[in-house]
């Protein structure tokens, strides 16, 4: 729908052709769909918080049966939402808010965008069962042991102040919640979650704008060419590549297919999609306004690293 909008307003309207038009195409759909999605998730998470107590939130995701069972249900969590990159930072405050442990935490933001339904579904009728399944244990693996690795670190610290003003306040607020009107509470809900909305939105419009740019101006075949028979250090080439790119994961597929279809390697393929959808300079821009360089900078190495050792080993496997 909105695609077609900016097709119509661009091309219509507008009468622009090129590159250019492309790009602008490419940032209105965009730009519309991510910040209405922002404003319907963060509005979202902020009533949940109000009705489910934190306490519960927190003993679904850390409580310990066995060692990394909290690590495994967030990345399944992570796995079933279908946000791309970008959508994933309101859910991520949300679970920042509910004082669930940051380790756990990213394990959810590292393998929402990498993984979704659509995504398993598309994989599985383009590449068969076997791809799909090793694509999925890959986003789930890179997930758990990211966040473990993470959890070393003093994250608290890491985060934007305004981050940990709203990590701070959740308590006091689930603890009022029955006193209040649901008028009452729906106004602190809605004004906190257009708070949170506005802190990510000019991040949003330079992460996309950032994207768009790169979607209108690089020629078709641009990584493909550069990709076919580049030997062991395709993987990282393609990890490299990806990042000033911005497409989710169902929308990364068909780009794979085109690849393998060239002569791309499909560990190459795979490790691009990987980083297009989880490490690309749009959430950068945006997770930049949650967390601090040290901590984005970790984040982002982490990512990088567990999709280029899947990449080889994806292409050892198959070689």
């Amino acid at each position: 729908m909105f695609s077609s909008f900016a097709a119509w307003l661009v091309t219509d309207i507008l009468s622009l052709s090129g590159w250019g038009a492309d790009a602008l195409q490419f940032f209105l759909a965009d730009t519309i769909w991510i910040l209405l999605l922002l404003l319907v998730i963060t509005h979202f998470m902020s009533l949940l918080r109000w009705y489910l107590p934190v306490d519960r939130v927190r003993h679904l995701l850390v409580s310990r049966r066995w060692y990394g069972a909290d690590y495994f249900l967030a990345t399944l969590f992570g796995a079933v939402t279908p946000f791309c990159s970008c959508s994933s930072t309101p859910m991520f405050i949300g679970f920042v808010q509910a004082r669930v442990p940051l380790g756990v935490t990213f394990s959810f933001l590292i393998t929402s965008p990498l993984i979704n339904e659509v995504a398993l579904a598309l994989f599985w009728g383009l590449f068969g069962w076997k791809v799909t399944l090793f694509y999925l244990l890959a986003g789930i693996v890179i997930g758990m042991v990211g966040g473990m690795i993470l959890s070393r670190f003093p994250l608290e610290g890491w985060l934007e102040p305004f981050v940990q003003k709203l990590r701070a306040s959740a308590e006091n607020a689930s603890q009022n919640t029955k006193k209040l009107p649901l008028s009452h509470i729906w106004k602190k809900v809605s004004a906190e979650a257009r708070s949170i909305w506005k802190n990510l939105a000019l991040y949003v419009l330079i992460g996309v704008a950032i994207g768009a740019v790169v979607h209108g101006y690089v020629p078709e075949g641009f990584f493909a060419e550069r990709l076919q028979g580049a030997g062991w250090w395709s993987v990282p080439l393609a990890t490299i590549l990806a990042v000033p790119l911005y497409i989710n994961a169902a929308g990364a597929i068909p780009v794979v297919e085109s690849f393998v279809a060239k002569g791309v390697p499909l560990g190459t393929g795979l490790a691009f999609m990987m980083a297009v959808v989880g490490l690309s300079l749009p959430e950068a821009f945006i997770l930049r306004r949650v967390m601090r360089p040290k901590l984005l900078g970790l984040f982002f190495s982490l990512v990088t690293l567990g999709i280029i050792l899947i990449g080889w080993g994806f292409t050892a496997i198959l070689s």
